[in-house]
């Protein structure tokens, strides 16, 4: 062996130990795809989700679109399966869309052949006379078409349009802190004489066809002959109108001369009204139920209520347009425009 053979053998560097290599790349792919998985799943979940939201809505406009003329029914009492009585509320000033409620509602009961009887629960302080003529008409037409009987029971207040309402009914009970009464007309109109004139500088121009065209006037004070005039055209037409309602209704208890003594617009609490036979009775609604109750022979039955449709439009306040101020040339024209009412205006 020579030198250099030698030196090759000692610096010769040993066999180093190979450790087989370490493969992750497996794993992490199935961590990924595992995570795309989940990822799709929620995506579907949350897609589905909005699908059955929209659907939801959708079923239920569907559903009560095609209930314009009915109403939603609640239950307020259980009883008797089969058996109803049907609880119809007025309340709030009475204008036209009042009128327009309550005919619905009435309209529910009188398709409903298990509705036994009706109580008309009132808390209003009146309103206007077209308005209340009109419930008054359709409670007296449900109770000529249907032969069932129909009470009033009064909460809070029961004025004026409230009462005129009432009457239509057999008989009415009230709670004991029921305000009731205030048989009357009012009618009240604004002028705008002084701000038109004195602060805006506007001069009105009225041009007609003869001298009481215009009675009265938004843009003058009324002379004595024009107030005697909206009392005898207006007044004491639809004054005589209510106490011709009433006598009718009280016909059992009261004369037409007693109704008159009484058609000064005083209101009266229950008590009072109880000893001015205006009312039959005073209780609370499961008083009124029991009235029904006996009155119909009926032993057990469920109390129901009727609520307007669910509509998008009630959540998003499209019909709550009303509740907006808008001073117009609409708006000043009703501002001047005399309002006959069957109201109890205590403001």
């Amino acid at each position: 062996m020579d030198i250099q053979d030698y030196n090759n053998q000692n610096n010769q560097i040993p066999p180093q130990p190979v450790n087989p290599p370490i493969y992750n790349r497996p794993q992490r792919q199935k961590s990924s795809l595992w995570s795309i998985f989940r990822t799709i799943i929620m995506g579907i979940s949350v897609l589905i989700n909005f699908v059955l939201f929209f659907m939801l809505i959708g079923l239920g406009v569907f559903i009560f679109s095609g209930q314009k003329e009915g109403m939603v029914e609640e239950v307020v009492r259980e009883g008797a399966f089969g058996t109803k009585i049907a609880i119809v509320n007025l309340e709030g000033t009475i204008y036209a869309e009042q009128a327009e409620n309550i005919y619905k509602q009435l309209k529910t009961a009188q398709k409903d052949p298990q509705v036994k009887a009706v109580i008309l629960r009132v808390d209003s302080p009146g309103g206007t006379v077209s308005a209340s003529d009109q419930i008054y008409h359709e409670i007296m037409r449900f109770r000529a078409n249907t032969n069932k009987p129909v009470i009033a029971f009064m909460q809070g207040t029961a004025a004026s349009g409230g009462y005129y309402a009432s009457v239509a009914c057999e008989k009415i009970i009230a709670e004991p802190t029921t305000i009731t009464g205030s048989i009357g007309v009012i009618s009240s109109y604004m002028v705008f004489q002084n701000l038109l004139e004195d602060k805006l500088g506007v001069q009105p121009v009225v041009v007609k066809s003869g001298e009481k065209k215009d009675w009265p006037s938004s843009f003058r004070a009324p002379e004595k002959e024009e107030i005697e005039y909206i009392q005898n055209k207006l007044i004491k037409p639809t004054l005589e109108i209510f106490v011709g309602v009433v006598s009718k209704g009280r016909e059992h208890v009261l004369t037409s001369d007693e109704v008159r003594e009484l058609a000064d617009g005083s209101i009266f609490g229950a008590q009072e009204a109880l000893e001015k036979k205006l009312i039959d009775d005073i209780g609370y609604l499961d008083d009124a139920i029991n009235m029904v109750k006996s009155m119909t022979g009926i032993k057990s039955a469920q109390v129901v209520q009727y609520k307007r449709p669910f509509s998008l439009g009630s959540i998003l306040g499209v019909e709550s347009k009303q509740s907006l101020l808008k001073l117009d040339k609409n708006t000043l024209f009703e501002l001047g425009t005399p309002q006959t009412l069957y109201l109890w205006n205590a403001y």
